[in-house]
This record gives C-alpha cells, structure tokens and sequence, in this order.
C-alpha cells in the first residue's frame, strides 16, 4: 500500500508556524495536487513527507510505516525537482541509471528499466545525449524517468512544470497525468497554479498560511469553495467579492456576496447597471471591468458580446455566493 497519512503536522521556523497542525489522509494510487501561494507552505509539507525537512511536531506513515525517524533514502519516495537536478557531464542513459548504481543494482537490470522508462516517456533516440543537448520538456522527461525506475511507492513533485514556457506545461500536464494512469501509484504534487491544480488533481489540497483551507475533488472546490480564499484562490479571472449593502439581494445579515465573472450576465432576475472601465479581448471571450461600490469587479463574455460604458448585469440568485464578513466562511442558504 502506498497511502500516506499525515498527522497534526507542524514546522516552525524561528518561532513562526510554517505548517500549522495539519492532517491529511492520501489514498493509495491517489494523484493529489498541494496548491496555494508562494510561502504558503506546500513545498514545505512536501520535503517534510520526503524527509528533507525535519517535523516540529505530528507523525508522517508511507503505507503502514511512521517515518519521521526514517531517513529519506529508505522512504521509498521519488522526488522530481523544480529545477530538474540533472548531471550535465552524464547522458540521459546515465542520469536515469544513476540511483540504481549507487544501490548496487545489476547492470541488466539497470538496462532493462531505462528502456522501460525511455519507452513510457518517449526518450528512447535521446538516451546517448547530454542534457544540454535536450529541450526543456525533454529534460522534465528525464528527471521523471530517474525517479520511474526506482518504482517508488510514491512520488513527489515540486511545481515540476514552472520553467517550461506555457505551451510546453500544458502537454507536460497531460503527459504527467498519463503516466500516474500507466504506472498506477501514489503522486502528490505542489504548483503555485489553480490551472494545474484542477485539471490534474483526483482531490486539490489549498493551503494558505500553513494551513488547509479545503481539500476536495476539483469541482467542488471551484462550486462549492469553504471560504472567501478558497473562492477568490480558484478561477481566472477570480471570483467577484461586493459589501452586501452595494448590492441589490436580501442577504442574511451583513455578508460578503461572491458571483464568478462568467455568472455575471446570466439573464437572472437580479439586474444591477455598472459603467465599465476596460474591456480586453481574450480569444473567444471578453473580459470587461468595473467597480461595484468601491469594489473592482469583472464580467466573463463571449467575444461578440456587445458592451457600451453602461453594462446591465443579470445575476440568477443560485449563483451567488455568501460569506461571512468577519470570518470569510462560507454562509449556506
């Protein structure tokens, strides 16, 4: 079994809780995205399950074994870099082989698993080159085959995609996405983008100061979010936020309203006129700004949508979102 438990973990760093008590259960085979802003601490709960990282407080399990003494070679994790961590002096043949020579394994079984990981990942022409010599796809690729060969009970991977232009992130999500399918064991992966996150992820983990803010399927953390991060962290552009005393619904109490951009011009009954600032072209949409009292707030619009400076929003009330001003929780109807 590969799952991996983690148990009221916490690390603090000169007095300051980086990860503050947190607990999570990932399911074995099970591909999870950690995701947040810079410094919310992802990376830091991923070195700690690696055992870079030492734990203040709490218990790490990789299967049914605690690891918080165990050192992170005989963990049984891989671990793909952000910045690849490549031998420039080594071909891919032997960058890829190099973690099974120092464990003294048999050069035919050495061969025999980076053909195998060379045949998954579609390197087999480039085997006798350097890394200087490859794209940076390529190199991803072979980065992801060192850790292949060692089949790991888990992998991990740190923002993997962020040095690749966008083009090249969105074939090497789909390309990463396959071989967690092929090879059938447990991924955990950390990226600064909600783009990854959701179309990647089985379930989404969002952090914020260390701690999880909501951990779910990627549809209900863009439909249902817990709270006001969580809605305003996920969609592009995010979501609108408006003082329930700018805004024409009968809210309970004094709420924070939240309406996605492509919500905003539903033909719903609740209609409210704004003087639009900007629009910009993206493609098939349109995205045109203004300001709900002294908000900034944004409409999602197919491209040939006619807008003038005055804009009517029509809003159905089933999209609208409400939030607790004082403690951004989410307030259900």
């Amino acid at each position: 079994m590969s799952n991996v438990v983690l148990k009221n973990i916490t690390k603090i760093y000169d007095k300051k809780k980086v990860i503050d008590n947190v607990s999570l259960e990932i399911k074995d085979k099970e591909f999870i995205v950690l995701v947040g802003a810079s410094g919310c601490g992802k990376s830091t709960l991923l070195r700690m399950i690696a055992g870079l990282e030492n734990i203040t407080d709490g218990e790490i399990f990789i299967g049914d074994n605690k690891v918080n003494d165990v050192h992170p070679k005989d963990r049984d994790i891989a671990f793909v870099f952000q910045s690849y961590a490549l031998y420039p002096h080594m071909t891919v043949r032997e960058n890829i082989a190099f973690g099974l020579k120092m464990r003294k394994v048999d050069k035919a079984t050495i061969e025999k698993k980076v053909q195998e990981a060379a045949e998954i990942l579609d390197l087999g022409e480039y085997l006798d080159r350097k890394p200087k010599q490859l794209s940076g796809g390529q190199r991803q690729r072979v980065a992801l085959g060192r850790a292949i060969v060692r089949n790991p009970k888990v992998f991990l991977m740190d923002e993997p995609l962020s040095n690749l232009d966008a083009k090249l992130r969105v074939q090497m999500r789909t390309e990463i996405k396959k071989l967690h399918e092929k090879l059938q064991t447990t991924f955990i992966y950390v990226t600064h983008d909600q783009t990854e996150a959701l179309t990647m992820g089985d379930r989404v983990v969002v952090l914020n100061e260390g701690v999880i803010q909501q951990a779910d399927t990627p549809e209900e953390i863009y439909n249902n979010p817990a709270n006001m991060f969580v809605a305003g962290f996920v969609g592009s552009p995010q979501m609108n936020f408006i003082d329930s005393n700018e805004f024409p619904y009968q809210t309970k109490g004094n709420a924070i309203v939240g309406i996605r951009p492509e919500k905003m011009v539903c033909n719903g009954e609740v209609r409210l006129n704004v003087k639009v600032d900007i629009t910009e072209l993206l493609g098939s949409e349109k995205i045109a700004y203004f300001n709900i009292g002294d908000k900034k707030c944004s409409a999602k619009l197919p491209a040939n949508y006619e807008i003038d400076k005055d804009l009517e929003l029509s809003i159905n009330p089933a999209d609208i979102y409400l939030f607790d001003k004082e403690t951004g929780k989410r307030i259900y109807n």
